[in-house]
């Protein structure tokens, strides 16, 4: 009889000694097999603890919270598990857990990769929580647990389906027996579940030509590949492909080593969906943005969702603004971000001194005039910027002799002399003044969009002004003023364009497409939604287009 301790925790620590007897008393290199224990190291890629939670997972007092709101410490799913494991000598604790290791397994061949689809939000579809979600391999579906009175366990016998995967810690593990696989061939599940690339393979993307082959037979060209449109989403869709453009950001974000310190689930889901979109391994020819989505709802707090439609624009600078202040240093206040798209612009602003709301056209006629210099306050400032909006001539009123609508056309160039220090742009909020701007830092890669939508008090016009614009060799400094760089530097201020974001129909139900390059052999597609299709660079131009990221020449 061994003396009862007086501390609480007397049973744990029992409990622990004997789990540490067991692991002592087994061979300590069986053939074939393993046991999987916290206090042993193990050689193994994917050797993660089952109960530990997402990133994210966790609520503001660090408890793990699920779906239904409770804590997982009083997560009775858990507690069955547990409780279940002891049951059958898997383990003694949650900690603790002792699972043997097979090679070999009966069951892979039932393994079914058609309906494998990790997309999704990875919820138990019975018990809707997100905690130790396994997806069954032999008919795709997410089950909670692994334990006797667990989902998965009761699937496994009640539909013969034996084969499992954690979705967070990617073991594979055969029920109801309760054995972990080891077996290589599993390994293609895997980087499907979580791509990975090397620093090599990241260096190597933008050389590739090869077309990839999904597991459905259709033929994909990574980095290019079609996004489902959930509902109304095709706003986020046409984003997102302008952004993988971006190589210093596609970059950063196929190497999660570079942001593994953010909590952010926003930062972590959009990672993953920039693996997704880029890996050359899938097993079907599109992606499904759907956890991604689910991240902006809950970041955005429902401003941009699904089944809304919104502006692509102003998702944009949400969503750059959102991911800065995630990844920024705060010593430097600088993130990758600002490093691919942040310039800087000189603002002056005349603003009469008098004035008043109600006497705002007497102080704008005095101020026109000049005669009047004393009663005008001129403030200069500097203002960072993630992109610039350009303002559309307005639209002719009157139709010609055919009884046609007249559609006209603009230079680029014309409307970018708004940002040359010298034009007046008229402002009314939040109060009258007249506006310059002046570029005087360029960035790498810069965001342009023009302003097609104007709303009144009854409903949203469209300006249908075509822009006339170059697709390569943009040379900015015939047409702003730009800063003279150090002597050690040169002036960059040609540009390439990229990406062109192109709005269609009418403005409460029109709908979004994008033109992106493929820099391996500079060739551009259309991308809209699943639908993507080689075009020619001069189909680019012949649109009406609504945003535009172009990368400086180096």
């Amino acid at each position: 009889m061994t003396k009862k301790r007086k501390n609480n925790g007397s049973a744990d620590e029992d409990r622990h000694v004997k789990s540490v007897k067991v692991v002592e008393q087994s061979s300590p290199s069986p053939p074939r097999l393993g046991f999987e224990n916290p206090l042993l190291p193990l050689a193994n890629t994917y050797d993660d603890d089952d109960e530990e939670e997402e990133y994210g997972g966790r609520g503001d007092s660090g408890a793990k919270v699920g779906q239904n709101g409770r804590t997982g410490e009083d997560d009775d799913e858990d507690k069955d598990e547990d409780e279940d494991d002891l049951a059958n000598g898997y383990g003694q604790g949650q900690r603790s857990r002792l699972v043997e290791v097979r090679r070999d397994c009966p069951y892979l061949d039932t393994v079914n990769r058609q309906v494998l689809d990790f997309d999704f939000e990875k919820f138990c579809s019975v018990s809707l929580s997100n905690l130790n979600v396994y997806a069954c391999l032999v008919c795709g579906k997410y089950y909670q647990g692994r334990g006797q009175k667990s989902h998965a366990y009761t699937h496994s016998l009640e539909a013969g389906h034996h084969v499992y995967i954690n979705l967070r810690t990617e073991k594979v593990y055969c029920l109801p027996d309760g054995y972990e696989i080891n077996d290589p061939s599993l390994d293609d599940i895997r980087h499907v579940l979580n791509p990975r690339f090397t620093k090599e393979q990241v260096d190597q993307l933008d050389k590739n030509k090869l077309w990839s082959r999904a597991l459905d037979g259709s033929d994909y060209l990574p980095g290019m590949v079609g996004l489902n449109n959930i509902k109304e989403t095709d706003f986020v869709n046409v984003t997102i492909q302008s952004l993988m453009r971006v190589t210093p950001l596609r970059n950063f974000f196929l190497i999660p080593e570079n942001y593994q310190h953010c909590k952010s689930p926003l930062v972590h889901r959009f990672g993953e969906l920039t693996r997704k979109i880029w890996h050359a391994r899938n097993f079907k020819g599109q992606v499904s943005p759907h956890e991604f989505l689910q991240a902006v709802m809950k970041a955005s707090k429902k401003r941009f969702r699904i089944g809304v439609q919104s502006n692509p624009v102003e998702f944009m600078s949400w969503l750059l603004n959102t991911l800065h202040s995630d990844l920024r240093n705060t010593k430097k206040n600088t993130s990758i971000i600002y490093e691919c798209f942040q310039g800087e612009l000189e603002v002056v602003k005349e603003i009469p001194k008098n004035t008043i709301c109600g006497n705002d056209q007497n102080t704008e006629k005095g101020s026109d005039g000049g005669d009047d210099h004393d009663n005008i306050t001129t403030e200069t400032s500097r203002m960072p910027f993630l992109m610039l909006g350009l303002d559309l001539p307005p639209p002719p009123l009157f139709k010609d002799v055919m009884e046609k609508n007249i559609i006209p056309q603009v230079p680029l160039f014309n409307i970018l002399k708004k940002f040359d220090g010298e034009t007046v742009t008229e402002v009314v909020r939040p109060h009258v003044a007249r506006m310059r701007y002046r570029v005087t830092r360029l960035p790498k890669y810069m965001i342009l969009h023009m302003r097609r939508f104007t709303k009144n008090n009854f409903f949203v016009e469209k300006n249908p002004t075509l822009v006339n614009f170059p697709v390569k060799n943009l040379e900015l400094k015939d047409y702003i003023p730009l800063p003279t760089p150090k002597e050690n530097e040169k002036l960059r201020s040609k540009y390439d364009l990229i990406a062109n974001i192109v709005h269609d129909g009418k403005p409460e139900g029109g709908f979004y497409r994008v033109f992106v390059q493929r820099k391996s052999e500079e060739l551009w597609y259309e991308m809209q939604d699943l639908h993507v299709s080689e075009t020619l660079p001069q189909m680019v131009a012949l649109s009406e287009t609504y945003m535009q990221i172009y990368e400086q020449q180096q």
